[in-house]
Formats: structure tokens, sequence, C-alpha cells
């Protein structure tokens, strides 16, 4: 698997914003890759070091649509935590 295929898209959200501070990104990422996949590719598509990555998965809700009902897509999470020396990884870019 690519590199730009694990990781999806940045999550950006209040709480995810705010852990900035403390060098943790949050990225959505491909639900069949595991912890060292993206840990390799955050270090490949952006140039930092990695200390740690944590993975949370989310099941798809259930929605209606009239008589019609099914499941949204599930989701994988990961919040990966950058070492100290590490430069920082430039979301919003101007």
């Amino acid at each position: 698997m690519d590199a730009r295929d694990i990781i999806k898209r940045p999550v950006i959200t209040e709480r995810s914003s705010e852990i900035m501070a403390d060098k943790k990104y949050t990225f959505e990422v491909d639900v069949k890759a595991n912890k060292t996949q993206v840990k390799d590719a955050v270090q490949e598509i952006f140039g930092v070091k990695v200390e740690k990555v944590n993975i949370m998965n989310y099941k798809g809700k259930f929605k209606r649509m009239g008589r019609h009902a099914g499941y949204t897509n599930k989701r994988r999470k990961a919040i990966v935590t950058l070492t100290k020396d590490s430069k920082d990884i430039e979301i919003f870019e101007a």
C-alpha cells in the first residue's frame, strides 16, 4: 500500500487543534492500515520523526431515508505523536 493511500486526510476539529500544541496530529487513515504502516507513511510524506501512534475504529451509524435503511461508512482515526526534536507538520499552509 502506498503512503498516500494510507493517510486519507487530516481531521480538523476543536480538540485536534488544541492537541497540536503537544505535537499530536490527527488523521483519518485506511481501515486496513496498522500502526507501523501509519508511522512509516507520516514519516515519508511529512519528513518528521514519529514517537507513537494511537488508532481508533469507528463503526458506521445506522441511517434511514424514507423506507430505505443502511449504515454509513466505517472509519479509522489515528493520533500521531511526534518526537520533541522533530519539526511541526504544516496543515494550514498560507
